[in-house]
């Protein structure tokens, strides 16, 4: 099964500690997101495998932007 982990509010991604094809385990941080001064840690939802990283370092997103998709 497919998963896509979105982004939870508007900002720039601060730190990005993934890339495809990385096993990650559930609740495991794998990007920052800053704004307004205040980081916010995403963690993935599943146990699983990282199919495709959709952000780099210094990107700007959007609520709802699809930062990763994992493969449970």
């Amino acid at each position: 099964m497919t998963q896509e982990i979105l982004a939870p509010l508007d900002g720039k991604v601060f730190q990005l500690k993934i890339k495809a094809g990385d096993n990650v385990e559930e609740d495991q941080e794998i990007l920052v997101i800053e704004a307004m001064k205040m980081e916010t840690p995403i963690f993935v939802p599943c146990d699983g495998t990282i199919r495709e990283v959709r952000v780099s370092e210094g990107d700007e997103v959007k609520e709802n932007d699809v930062l990763a998709i994992i493969d449970e």
